[in-house]
């Protein structure tokens, strides 16, 4: 044997020799499963990323809302207004008897009652003569 090779025996062998321990321990199991581990993340980062960028058509629409604004449209008890001039905004609350929803709170930046009353018909989806059936201006104390 050569001197190079001689070398390179004692470099290697003691490393064989550890090689069936490690086997009996599991170690190559316990080594591979950071692998496999990484394997999955990837694959499923990149899965991920191609379905949520995907566009998404979808033809019918939630019909809850208009349900909603339909039963809200029966339940309305009254609209209590208050204007406040120095401000130059009125603060709306609007009563209902539905179960879920007892209030709703407005705050518009209209003095005016006739433009508010028909804000408020199209934010409620109202006619304007019910706003005018259920709308009640409060006075406001001015304390100076």
């Amino acid at each position: 044997m050569n001197t190079l090779s001689l070398k390179l025996y004692t470099l290697v062998m003691p490393q064989l020799q550890i090689f069936p321990v490690l086997r009996t321990l599991g170690f190559v199991f316990w080594l591979s499963l950071p692998l496999i581990g990484l394997i999955f993340w990837l694959g499923s980062s990149f899965v991920g990323d191609k379905i949520l960028s995907r566009d998404y058509d979808h033809k019918k629409s939630l019909q809850a809302d208009t349900q909603m604004a339909w039963q809200m449209k029966r339940k309305l008890v009254a609209i209590d207004v208050e204007i406040l001039p120095q401000t130059g905004i009125s603060l709306v609350r609007v009563k209902t008897n539905h179960s879920t929803l007892k209030t709703m709170m407005f705050e518009f930046a209209i003095t005016e009652p006739s433009k508010l009353e028909a804000k408020l018909s199209q934010e409620l989806g109202l006619s304007p003569e019910r706003v005018k059936e259920l709308i009640r201006y409060r006075p406001v104390d001015h304390q100076d």
